[in-house]
Order: structure tokens, then C-alpha cells, then sequence
């Protein structure tokens, strides 16, 4: 069984980050470890919702992972500050892995700072260029590339090679639904490859970000080719969210069972 190991935020509401790679990391039948940079707990009734680790603690996570088990794969998530940043790169570099997959987590569905804006410049210097495959959604990539979210798939096009050149072997835009599809941008330096689908008319998707990327991971453990990897990790969170799980409270959770169950 190939083994995967997330580097991201917990999320204490169970949909995304941490939570969502392991979920993910079950369904597609691989072995899930986790280094938890953070924790998110956003809520009503206290000031302060994210929760950062030590870095002392994160780089002992690592090694437990790492000397106890063994690593397949890396993905990485919401990191959050520069210094974390640095120390994960760190980390990566004395554990080479056939495939880092990075999600440059940086906003929350409820709005919420996930990745502090001084943390951007070390995210492009650092950890982009060590990436197998970036997979930022269309606002993630105008943040990268300070712009404006693109509208249409000419510039989804667009912002993949501008991305591209950031260092990631590959780049794939998640368009969202854009021109009434949901479309993302493939791009390997030379080549343009669009994945469609219908879109999902919801508002309950959070988590989706991150089961896209842990699903990518798994597959490329596997032995998948990046084609193959996005085309799965596509339909899986296409099921995910048609079949999202509503709460009654804000932006629901992505059923990450949903593909095994319903397809």
C-alpha cells in the first residue's frame, strides 16, 4: 500500500484540510499520515480561530512519519506563515519523494486568511519549484499572480503558464464553473489540456480544494500519469459535491464517501 502523507492545517469541523486529506487518502485506498501546521477552529463564540504549531513540533511529526513508516508521496496545504514555509521546505528537501503536491491553500470558504500575504513571496521562491503539480483554484492563482480571478478559459489558460513559471513541473488551474462548465486548466510547460465537467449548483463544497489535491496525490502513488490523476480526482470531487453533506449551518462539507457510494 502506498503511503501518503499530508503536511496542512487541521480543520476542526471535519471537511477540510487535514481531516479531508485523510478522508480522502481512505477512499483511495492508500495509507494517510498527517503534520498538522495549524488549526483552524473559526467559530462564533471566540476571538481567535487559527492555531499555529511550533516548528519544533511540526519537524518531529515529519520524522515520526518518515523513520516510522516511509513516504510515497507529499501534499501539502495551508501553511500559513512564512516561517512554516521555510521549514517544510526543509523538511521536503532532506526526504526526497517522487511527488510533492501543492495546494497553495491561502483563503477559507468563510472568508477566513489561511496563508499571511508576506508567506506569498517564500511560497513562489521555495516551495512552487520543488512541486510536482500545483493546484491552486482561479483565486488562488490570481493571488499568485496578483490580478484580477480570471472569468473566462482564455485567461484560465493564461494563468497557467504564468504559474508554470513559478517552477512546479505541472500547473492546474480548478476554473470552477466558468462559461457554464467546470472547467480546469492542465499545463506541463508545452501543453494545454482542459478537463470539463457539468458544474453543481451548491454552496456546499467546502473541502473540495483539498480532497482534489489528496486525490491527485493518491494517484500519483499509485502510478497514475498526471492526465489519469486529475481525470479521477475530477469525478471523485465532482461526486464529492453533488452529493455534499448539508449541516444547516454555513457552507456545508463535500462528502468525501460519495464516489464509493453513489457511482
Amino acid at each position: 500500500m502506498k503511503r501518503l502523507l499530508t503536511i496542512a492545517g487541521a480543520a476542526s469541523q471535519g471537511s477540510a484540510g487535514i481531516q479531508a486529506d485523510l478522508k480522502t487518502f481512505q477512499e483511495r485506498n492508500v495509507y494517510g499520515m498527517s503534520v498538522i501546521t495549524a488549526t483552524v477552529a473559526n467559530n462564533q463564540t471566540t476571538e481567535q480561530g487559527i492555531f499555529l504549531r511550533p516548528l519544533e513540533e511540526i519537524e518531529a511529526q515529519f520524522y515520526a512519519a518518515t523513520e516510522m513508516v516511509g513516504v510515497d508521496t507529499i501534499k501539502t496545504g495551508m501553511l500559513f506563515s512564512a516561517d512554516i514555509i521555510e521549514k517544510v521546505v526543509q523538511l521536503i528537501d532532506h526526504y526526497p519523494v517522487p511527488h510533492v503536491v501543492v495546494d497553495p491553500v491561502m483563503i477559507g470558504k468563510m472568508g477566513s486568511q489561511l496563508l499571511e500575504n508576506e508567506a506569498i513571496q517564500t511560497m513562489k521562491q521555495l516551495l512552487l519549484p520543488r512541486a510536482t503539480i500545483m493546484t491552486p483554484n482561479r483565486y488562488e492563482a490570481a493571488k499568485l499572480l496578483d490580478k484580477h480571478p480570471s472569468q473566462t478559459k482564455a485567461e484560465l489558460i493564461e494563468d497557467a503558464k504564468a504559474l508554470y513559471q513559478f517552477g512546479s513541473t505541472y500547473v492546474i488551474v480548478k476554473g470552477g464553473r466558468i462559461e457554464d462548465e467546470a472547467i480546469d486548466v492542465l499545463y506541463d510547460g508545452e501543453r494545454v489540456q482542459l478537463f470539463h465537467s457539468s458544474p453543481v449548483h451548491t454552496i456546499h463544497t467546502s473541502g473540495a480544494g483539498c480532497s482534489f489535491a489528496s486525490c491527485l496525490a493518491a494517484e500519483l502513488a499509485k502510478g497514475k500519469t498526471i492526465s489519469e490523476a486529475v481525470d479521477i480526482s475530477k469525478s471523485y470531487v465532482w461526486y464529492a459535491i453533488q452529493y455534499a453533506l448539508n449541516f444547516g449551518e454555513g457552507i456545508g462539507s463535500v462528502n468525501h464517501a460519495a464516489k464509493r457510494m453513489y457511482s
